[in-house]
């Protein structure tokens, strides 16, 4: 099931997206939230007419960089043993169709096509044969970064955390298990042109290995995101540029540069 969030004459609601054709798609209301038992109204909207929202709006964001080997070395970096993680506040995420602003205090964007995993449950130190139980499902994001800044500071905090530094959309696949996650085609094209293409089975470090090792440390809450990684083929992006994430059995999250206001 594909569940996305959206907002529809002042309202927001979630709702099950049906149908194959962009422009046949209709979202089904949602009883309730998607992290509980719910049910399906038959209430049913055009997609067209509603505006899509972050699928989840996350406590946090927990990302794993240099997990492909390939995206490593092409920024001159090794290749971390154990799984590298960082974080992106809430504050940071945006939906399909928002705008990237450019940050004042950087001159080198770079976007980052990233396999995103949200988790369904509260959980804490799962145990891998018990990863499959705590995750929702899955989405894209652009893990858009603020290289200089990255290159310059120590702490990546600005440079990965700044606003609107996380699309998420356009929505979240429920179906997918995690053997099929862990191998699915991941692209990204800027103004049409493809910039970044690669599998997830290429990841240094696998769905249940990311889970396993961040919930060691904390405590996971329905809706938190994890970022996988990016394939190689990082690069800048410029005031006016469309990019779009697109991984095979989720969708494509499209989101345009804009320069901060």
């Amino acid at each position: 099931m594909r569940i996305a969030r959206f907002s529809i004459d002042g309202n927001v609601a979630f709702g099950a997206v049906e149908g194959d054709q962009q422009d046949e798609l209709v979202l089904d209301i949602i009883k309730g939230i998607p992290f509980a038992d719910f049910e399906l109204s038959g209430t049913k909207v055009p997609l067209s007419k509603v505006r899509l929202l972050p699928p989840v709006l996350p406590n946090k964001v927990v990302a794993f960089g240099r997990n492909y080997a390939e995206h490593a070395r092409e920024l001159g970096n090794e290749v971390p043993e154990a799984p590298f993680a960082f974080f992106k506040p809430a504050t940071s995420v945006i939906g399909p169709g928002d705008e990237i602003q450019y940050p004042s205090f950087s001159q080198e964007v770079h976007h980052e096509a990233e396999l995103a995993v949200v988790i369904g449950r509260l959980c804490r130190e799962v145990p891998r044969e018990r990863v499959k139980d705590v995750v929702f499902g899955y989405t894209c994001a652009n893990d858009v970064t603020a290289r200089d800044v990255q290159k310059r500071e120590k702490q990546w905090a600005r440079a990965k955390g700044f606003d609107t530094s996380c699309p998420l959309g356009p929505w979240v696949e429920t179906d997918l298990d995690i053997a099929a996650a862990n191998d699915l085609t991941i692209q990204l094209t800027v103004n049409g042109a493809q910039r970044q293409l690669g599998r997830t089975s290429e990841m240094i470090h696998s769905i249940e290995d990311l889970v396993v090792n961040i919930s060691e440390a904390m405590t996971l809450l329905p809706g938190d995101v994890i970022l996988t990684g990016t394939p190689a083929g990082v690069g800048p992006l410029n005031v006016g540029d469309e990019v779009a994430v697109t991984i095979e059995g989720i969708g494509t999250l499209t989101n345009k540069v804009v320069k901060r206001g």
